[in-house]
């Protein structure tokens, strides 16, 4: 049963800061402790943090779900469970969810609608939706952010800082200070629903070319930093869809959406969805899909998207003094030509399916036990060249291919994932892709982002 949670202001503040400092306190011991060699239990340790995390309404959660996809950034048993971590707090009651709602639209609220689901329909991170119905019969979503989310996002950043200042005294071959820059930036941003609300417009614009994708129109008038409301869009969810032992051409049907959903905005236009996970998009009756949640969307440079172009090309032609430069528009500094080669071994796996040219399962040509032994060597070839510093531009594309590689071998699908690829990037051009960007960000009215590209 739903309750009223109310836990804004200093003693909020307090109760939070209370929860995630035992966990982050337990993380410095017992890292400490395994350094300097006693024995710990690293996997009950692994289960205590999911425990003490999962309790929390969203950022602190997600941070950590986003750093545990990358290799080294946390060990191996903290990132597997924080991987799963789900959101399992309460939502809030209907007493509440009034009080709030007036809070953003003003009293008399209801006169704008027919009709308010009591109860929330979905959760999202930070925020819950209900299914609404306005006076003109169009059906809406309305995303409610949960109370005081900008002091609890602060709050479980300042944690997440402290746990990673622990750990980077222990393991320096992955430094993570730009990591940490992008994971507050893009959580900061998250909080502003009129932000969002124009990351709708923006990715309606990118795919309005793209029929097997669905993205809900924001209904400005209703929709405040703290409310979005938008088009209710029907669809299943794809683990229901998943049980059905769908035929092979449904499954394709869904894959190539999810490949053209993330990335046409990123070859087209240098913008990606950051968050690629099942909850994130539902499939329609044709088996295309209607995406969601677009508050974790980068902006990347358009240099940085013509290093990721310039790194396919070099791989696929063994060129190594191209790939060493592709590196540098990716944002890596100061690298060894020895710790280009380390990355070119992680960078030929995670091209590998875009240059097998051919109709193959995604496994076929990126396994996940090989890329269990792939990661390991780099890590040991970084460890072994010096470290390195990760880009912030590295996060959520790392977070994306990772996501989509998970759901494409979940449906089983069989496509030439290269031919599909060659087609996005046919003619690419970095200065059409700026003018392109420049335009779409202007036409939807997309705000500067927290930090310069």
């Amino acid at each position: 049963m739903a309750r009223d949670l109310d836990n804004t202001g200093l003693l909020g503040e307090l109760r939070r800061m209370a929860r995630t400092s035992g966990a982050v306190g337990g993380i410095a011991a017992r890292m400490a402790g395994s350094r300097f060699g006693f024995k710990t239990d690293k996997n009950v340790h692994a289960e205590d943090l999911k425990s003490a995390l999962g309790n929390l309404k969203g950022p602190l959660m997600k941070a950590a779900q986003l750093l545990s996809t990358i290799p080294g950034a946390l060990p191996d048993e903290y990132a597997e469970e924080l991987a799963h971590l789900q959101s399992n707090a309460p939502p809030m009651g209907w007493n509440f969810v009034r009080r709030r709602m007036t809070a953003e639209l003003g009293g008399g609220w209801e006169k704008n609608f027919r009709s308010f689901s009591h109860e929330a329909v979905a959760a999202a991170s930070l925020g819950q939706v209900h299914r609404a119905r306005l006076i003109d019969g169009r059906e809406v979503a309305c995303k409610l952010q949960y109370p005081d989310m900008q002091a609890a996002v602060d709050s479980d950043l300042r944690q997440f800082r402290a746990a990673l200042g622990v750990y980077k005294r222990f393991e320096t071959t992955i430094r993570q200070e730009e990591v940490y820059t992008e994971l507050a930036d893009r959580l900061r941003e998250e909080l502003d629903y009129r932000r969002e609300a124009s990351h709708l417009r923006l990715y309606r614009d990118m795919l309005s070319a793209t029929p097997e994708v669905t993205v809900p129109a924001p209904v400005e008038a209703l929709s405040t930093g703290r409310l979005l409301t938008m088009d209710w869009v029907t669809g299943r969810g794809m683990k229901s869809v998943l049980q059905e032992n769908l035929p092979l051409e449904e499954r394709n049907a869904m894959a190539m959406a999810l490949f053209k959903a993330w990335y046409t905005p990123v070859y087209r236009y240098g913008v990606i969805h950051g968050d690629p996970h099942m909850g994130n998009f539902t499939v329609r009756d044709d088996y295309g899909l209607n995406l969601f949640d677009f508050g974790a969307v980068r902006v990347f440079s358009p240099r940085f998207v013509e290093g990721v172009v310039d790194l396919f090309a070099a791989l696929r032609d063994n060129n190594e003094e191209q790939a060493f430069h592709a590196y540098s528009k990716w944002g890596f500094k100061n690298l060894s030509r020895e710790t280009a080669q380390v990355l070119n071994e992680w960078a030929r796996f995670f091209y590998r399916p875009l240059m097998t040219d051919r109709v193959c399962a995604m496994q076929e040509s990126n396994d996940p036990a090989e890329a269990r032994q792939v990661l390991e060597r780099v890590y040991e070839g970084l460890k072994r060249t010096g470290g390195v510093q990760l880009p912030r531009e590295f996060v959520l594309m790392d977070r994306s291919a990772i996501g989509l590689g998970s759901a494409f071998l979940r449906l089983g699908a069989r496509l030439n994932w290269h031919q599909m690829f060659q087609e996005l990037i046919e003619g690419f051009n970095v200065e059409d892709l700026a003018a392109r960007q420049r335009a779409a960000l202007d036409k939807a009215k997309v705000p500067p982002a927290l930090s310069s590209l």
